[in-house]
C-alpha cells in the first residue's frame, strides 16, 4: 500500500469510528440518518479509491446498523406519512377542520427520508439476529433476506403432507391486487386470498418427486404472476388448457369467460400414456370457482401411476392426496 493509499485509509477509518459513537448517542432520526449518510459516503470513497477491503465492510456494517436504528425508530414513533401540509379531519359540527402542520403526524419529506430508504430501514429493523448479522457482513442482500424469512414462516404455518407428489394439481386463492383489496373474500367461495410472495414461499418442491408435474389454475388478470410461482415451486412452463366457461363474466378489458390450467414440469414430467386432449374445454361453470370434473379424468389418463395431490382442494377424490384452504386461512 502506498503512503498516499495509507493516508486515505487512515482518514476513511477515523471517520467510520467517528460515526460509529455517533450512531451510539443518536436520539433522533435526523441523528441516525445523518449518521446512515456518513457511512453510505464512506463506502463509495473507499470503493471509488480502492481501499481496503477492511475499510468497506467497516463502511458498509455501519451503514447497515444506520439503516436498522431507523428502521426501529420508524416503527416505534409515530407513523410517517408521505404527504406534506396540513392534516384535514372533521370538527364536532360536521364541519372541515385542518389541523396545524406541527400537530399532524411528520411526513418522510420533513425526517429528510425517501420511501424508499423508510422501507428498507424498516425491513432490516424487522430480521431474525441471524438474518441481520448476514446482511450486515454482506452474505445477502436485504431482499434475500427478507424472502427466506417469509419462505420459512410460511413453511411452519402451511403444514404440506410427508410424502412424494408426481402429481400437482393447484388452485390457489389469488390476491388480484389492484382490483380486489387483499381482505376480500369471495375469489374462493369466501376463503382468505393469499398475496404472491406467500403462495411462492409455499414448500411445494419438498412434495414433488424429481420427475413430475404440476397443473394450475389461473385467470387472465394474473396470468403473469403464475409464471413466478411456476418458478418457485421449481418447474417449468410447458403447456396449457383453456376451460371455455360458456357464461360470461365482466371484466376491465373484455367479457370473460375463459381461465387457464397451466402445466409445468421438473424432470422429467411427460405423460406416461400418448394421448393427446383437446387444448380447449367447453363446459359451463356452476359454483364459484369449482372447476370442471372432466380436468381430473384428463390427468388421471395422462398420469395413470404415482401419488397425485390436489393443493387447496374444495372436497377429496378417489386416488388423491387433498389439501385443503388452510393454507389460505392460516396467511390471511
Amino acid at each position: 500500500m502506498s503512503v498516499r493509499a495509507g493516508e486515505k485509509y487512515d482518514l476513511v477509518i477515523v471517520e467510520l469510528d467517528k460515526a460509529r459513537t455517533a450512531l451510539a448517542q443518536a436520539k433522533t432520526i435526523q441523528d441516525t440518518k445523518r449518521v446512515l449518510d456518513m457511512a453510505a459516503a464512506a463506502e463509495i470513497y473507499a470503493r471509488r479509491q480502492q481501499l481496503s477491503q477492511d475499510s468497506i465492510d467497516y463502511a458498509h456494517t455501519i451503514k447497515i446498523e444506520a439503516l436498522a436504528q431507523l428502521g426501529r425508530m420508524l416503527q416505534e414513533g409515530p407513523k410517517a406519512t408521505g404527504n406534506a401540509g396540513t392534516a384535514r379531519g372533521r370538527d364536532v359540527s360536521g364541519g372541515i377542520r385542518l389541523t396545524p402542520p406541527e400537530k399532524a403526524a411528520p411526513t418522510l419529506s420533513d425526517l429528510g427520508l425517501d420511501k424508499k430508504t423508510s422501507s428498507l430501514s424498516q425491513k432490516l429493523a424487522s430480521l431474525p439476529r441471524d438474518q441481520f448479522e448476514q446482511v450486515k457482513t454482506g452474505e445477502v442482500s436485504v431482499t434475500q433476506a427478507t424472502r427466506k424469512v417469509r419462505a420459512e414462516q410460511i413453511a411452519k404455518r402451511v403444514s404440506l403432507p410427508d410424502a412424494k407428489y408426481r402429481v400437482i394439481y393447484a388452485d390457489p386463492p389469488w390476491s388480484y391486487g389492484n382490483t380486489q383489496p387483499d381482505y376480500h373474500t369471495e375469489q374462493r367461495d369466501h376463503y382468505p386470498v393469499m398475496p404472491l410472495a406467500d403462495i411462492c414461499a409455499m414448500p411445494v418442491a419438498a412434495l414433488c418427486e424429481p420427475d413430475s408435474v404440476l397443473f394450475l389454475w389461473v385467470t387472465s388478470p394474473i396470468l403473469e404472476e403464475s409464471f413466478q410461482v411456476i418458478k418457485a415451486w421449481g418447474f417449468r412452463y410447458k403447456a396449457s388448457f383453456v376451460w371455455d366457461k360458456v357464461l360470461h363474466n365482466m371484466g376491465h378489458y373484455n367479457s370473460v369467460r375463459h381461465e387457464f390450467l397451466l402445466i409445468a414440469t421438473r424432470g422429467s414430467g411427460v405423460p406416461e400414456v400418448a394421448k393427446l386432449f383437446d387444448s380447449v374445454v367447453s363446459q359451463e361453470r356452476t359454483k364459484h370457482s369449482q372447476k370442471p370434473e372432466i380436468f381430473y379424468e384428463i390427468i388421471e389418463t395422462l398420469y395413470p401411476s404415482g401419488k397425485r395431490i390436489e393443493l387447496f382442494s374444495r372436497s377429496p377424490r378417489d386416488g388423491w392426496d387433498a389439501y385443503g384452504y388452510e393454507a389460505a386461512a392460516c396467511a390471511a
